[in-house]
């Protein structure tokens, strides 16, 4: 079965050739080559599992290999554009490079849900009073008395503190480098706080597709 990337990969590495920075970036980032001193990348073949690339140092003027995977493989051509867009978003916010897009509203994204109800339950078992013959209580005291002991609620407790304050401490940082309004940056950071990952993921996300945004839009 032909290889619907590879049977267009001469176009593409010509198409490629016009565009070296970007392929610097793929050897440095995503080839994992640690040569401070690259200047020069290009393309040599690409198929739907990865791209073959040569680079050159100031070191060493001969063309060395490296072979970049694609993860996961590609399905299609019409996937290319896309996924090297996404990679030159990765490489560039990696390396420091290209314009760092700025984030002017706040999104919650419906997956927050999945922390909201880790939460309630957490809520529900610590403050069910074990003493009301209520029936809505029987799973609490249930849940206390097997897997949702004190030792267990305090250390679930303790762990959701430690993790949505590192991820808050990370967010304020984001919220800073993207230069947010204050009212956004404060909604991202309380909702990272609150929710956790799902929020956090969401403005990654968002983040990467402005980025890309501005990429297409300087191409």
């Amino acid at each position: 079965m032909s290889d619907p990337v590879k049977d267009k990969s001469g176009f593409l590495c010509m198409y490629m050739s016009s565009h070296p920075d970007t392929l610097v970036g793929y050897a440095k980032y995503h080839g994992k080559v640690k040569a401070s001193d690259l200047v020069s990348a290009k393309m040599v073949s690409i198929d739907s599992k990865g791209m073959d690339l040569t680079y050159v140092t100031k070191s060493n003027s001969t063309p060395q290999p490296v072979r970049v995977t694609f993860d996961p493989p590609l399905v299609g051509y019409e996937e290319v554009k896309p996924r090297l867009l996404a990679m030159k978003a990765d490489a560039d916010e990696a390396l420091g490079e290209g314009k760092i897009p700025q984030i002017t509203s706040f999104h919650v994204p419906l997956a927050v849900w999945q922390t909201g109800i880790a939460l309630a339950l957490l809520l529900y078992c610590t403050y069910a009073p074990l003493d009301d013959p209520a029936p809505w209580w029987d799973p609490a005291r249930f849940l206390r008395s097997t897997i949702a002991q004190p030792w267990v609620v305090k250390g679930a407790w303790g762990l959701v503190f430690v993790l949505h304050a590192l991820e808050g401490v990370y967010v304020a940082n984001i919220a800073r480098k993207h230069r947010m309004p204050l009212s956004v940056a404060a909604g991202y950071i309380g909702g990272v706080l609150l929710f956790g990952f799902p929020l956090l993921r969401s403005l990654r996300g968002r983040i990467q597709a402005a980025r890309i945004d501005a990429i297409m839009k300087g191409n």
